[in-house]
């Protein structure tokens, strides 16, 4: 056992840079996809959360009778959702969209007048963003500015603004006495004193939930949003506004619903469907049928429905890239931990003849990939905390968005992270079995090193001659180790889709009218993961072939090399494999741009700009650059004796 230790720390000590690799393959990888996905997990939570400290009306119930609802039925609607704190959750009022005048400017404006207001408004409870005194009488809420609702500027005293009853009566009613009542009679002056966020408009592309009384289908496509704002201004104000004598002619058309149990609601979840289905029913026996009203769900509301579809985009995206990134890490985790078993053939001949088991010798190196990955895990962990609230906060371009939940949202990175380590232990596992079984005799032997032998273009005259030493040299060692040519030539396949990808989601923001900067957010932080991906996959197999070509690179030096000669011997292979790599990841670009305009519903793969499949080569040559100037020094510091001494 004391040998054992000593063999497995000593792992630990000479595989430091190989432990470190695969430690911030995990990092990049986990904390980059479970960040997207536990981003899209914090926002269902803070919506649910938002939803029952608000106590959101689950149903707005419109009456299409003239009269409205009567007060036998509002009164039978209470009784059902009557509380047993005696709080009843159900608001009773009118809401029209009428054209007054603002601030000296005609605007169609959506007027809500309620019996519940202010502060004693249990239902759809309001958030003050600013206030101020009233001059007494009337008082009137404005929703808060967007960019689509101008709000009104709160003044001294608060903006006085004058509304017809008689012009709003005569909207709503047939009736021809209405026309005989004098004008400027029942107009009303109010005061706008406070400044207010509706918990249903949270969009800041304005409100567009429903329009005069029609319903309004929220739209697929993002591009369309806009065809539906209508409303320029929003106003609250309590019931009793209506002038006195007029009173008994506004009809309380509004029923604002807000179930009982406020548990049900999880991010539009099945039980909260199968909830309002039942309630609905229930509602529709009350008020005698379903023909003589409207039901307006949380599913109608665009608020609520627009940040559920652009968090399901986001969802979507991250399913694609977590595919791409999980492959791309296993290979390099692969091609990692198989070279390092390679690399200890005498120790494991040594611990096979000192009786060892098989299991007991793979078991230190999966004890190294399990340790690696699990520093790397918990460093994900933060990344992804990061990432998390970076988009949260870019939503906010979007939404007004409610407190972010305290709700821990470990699914995403559980699955990944647990995915990363499957595979990784499972490969290690692979590799190792298959060196153990054989005889320790056989492995006290060096490998026999690969039989050289003629390549493809020395088949080619006029291509070979015209070639100097130094390319022939290299292009002999390109395609003499083909499985690490290939190796190397997937992962930075894969890293250049990645880039693409992101590349061509800031592409559908900036070029194409695609109105979304959580959509372009996430497209940035994508192009970012993906070229620190390329930069340590690059790093970390460039590091493997110099650390197993020592011999090699001080015989080089002996023979009076240059350091820059030196170095260039390698850096011509590491720009040739990644040249490879970004022209085999044209391909995967396609076929992942594709899949990622599917989930999300938008963008074509023939709507990408030319120069996004030009520069997306260019940002991985670039890391490419970086991890080649990072790797010098320990080209040109080899020690010659040492590496010299190794057994032919």
């Amino acid at each position: 056992m004391k040998t054992y230790l000593k063999t497995l720390l000593r792992v630990f000590k000479k595989q430091f840079t190989r432990l470190l690799s695969i430690i911030f393959m995990v990092v990049i990888s986990v904390g980059f996809v479970a960040g997207i996905g536990s981003a899209v997990d914090k926002i269902n939570y803070s919506l649910t959360d938002y939803y029952r400290a608000q106590n959101v009306s689950d149903f707005i119930v419109k009456s299409k009778k003239p009269q409205g609802f009567s007060d036998e039925e509002i009164k039978a609607v209470k009784a059902r959702y009557n509380k047993s704190d005696g709080k009843i959750n159900v608001n009773t009022g009118m809401s029209l969209d009428v054209e007054i005048d603002i601030c000296g400017e005609r605007q169609l404006v959506r007027l809500y007048f309620l019996d519940e207001f202010g502060d004693k408004q249990s239902v759809n409870k309001q958030t003050v963003r600013a206030s101020v005194k009233g001059s007494g009488g009337h008082v009137a809420y404005a929703e808060e500015s967007d960019n689509k609702i101008k709000g009104v500027p709160l003044g001294l005293n608060g903006t006085e603004i004058n509304i017809d009853f008689k012009d709003i009566l005569m909207q709503l009613s047939d009736d021809p006495l209405l026309a005989l009542l004098p004008d400027g009679l029942y107009t009303q002056s109010v005061s706008v004193v406070k400044t207010v966020l509706s918990p249903l408009t949270f969009a800041v592309d304005g409100e567009a939930s429903y329009k005069n009384g029609e319903d309004v289908k929220i739209p697929d496509n993002i591009q369309d949003v806009n065809k539906l704002i209508t409303v320029e201004n929003i106003l609250y104000m309590p019931f009793e506004t209506v002038p006195a004598p007029l009173r008994g002619k506004m009809p309380k058309g509004d029923l604002y619903i807000a179930f009982n149990d406020r548990n049900v609601f999880d991010a539009f979840g099945e039980n909260y469907d199968n909830y309002l289905a039942y309630e609905k029913a229930e509602l529709v026996k009350i008020l005698g049928g379903d023909s003589g009203v409207r039901f307006i769900s949380l599913h109608d509301n665009y608020s609520f429905s627009a940040l559920k579809a652009y968090g399901e985009k986001v969802h979507g995206i991250c399913y694609v890239l977590m595919v791409a990134f999980l492959l791309v890490t296993a290979l390099v985790v692969l091609s990692t931990m198989t070279r390092l078993i390679e690399e200890e053939r005498s120790q494991i001949a040594c611990l096979r003849t000192l009786g060892y088991s098989s299991w007991k010798i793979i078991f230190k190196y999966v004890l190294f990939a399990m340790i690696g990955c699990g520093i790397g895990g918990l460093g994900a962990y933060f990344v992804q905390l990061g990432v998390a609230r970076l988009l949260y906060v870019v939503f906010n371009y979007s939404f007004t968005m409610p407190p972010m939940s305290l709700r821990i949202a470990p699914l995403f990175y559980l699955i990944v992270f647990f995915s990363i380590v499957a595979v990784t232990l499972a490969a290690t596992a692979f590799a190792g079995n298959k060196l153990t079984g054989d005889k320790p005799a056989n492995l006290l032997r060096p490998k026999a090193p690969k039989a050289g032998k003629k390549v493809f273009l020395e088949r080619i005259p006029f291509i070979w001659n015209m070639l100097s030493f130094k390319y022939k040299s290299t292009t002999r060692n390109v395609l003499r180790y083909i499985s690490r040519f290939l190796m190397t030539v997937v992962a930075v396949a894969f890293s250049t889709a990645l880039v693409m990808a992101g590349l061509a989601l800031l592409d559908l923001c900036l070029f194409h009218g695609i109105n979304s900067p959580s959509v372009m957010a996430v497209s940035v932080v994508v192009v970012i993961f993906a070229g620190l991906l390329t930069a340590v996959v690059i790093y970390t197999l460039t590091n493997i072939n110099i650390s197993e070509r020592n011999r090699e690179i001080a015989t080089l030096m002996v023979l009076g090399y240059q350091d820059g000669e030196v170095a260039g011997y390698i850096y011509r292979e590491v720009y040739i494999d990644t040249a490879a790599g970004i022209i085999f990841g044209y391909p995967f670009s396609a076929l992942l741009i594709w899949a990622v305009f599917k989930v999300m519903g938008m963008g074509t793969l023939g709507g990408v700009s030319w120069f996004v499949w030009l520069i997306a080569p260019f940002i991985v040559l670039a890391f490419t650059a970086v991890v080649t100037l990072l790797l010098r020094r320990k080209i040109v510091k080899i020690d010659m004796n040492e590496s010299l001494k190794a057994v032919e």
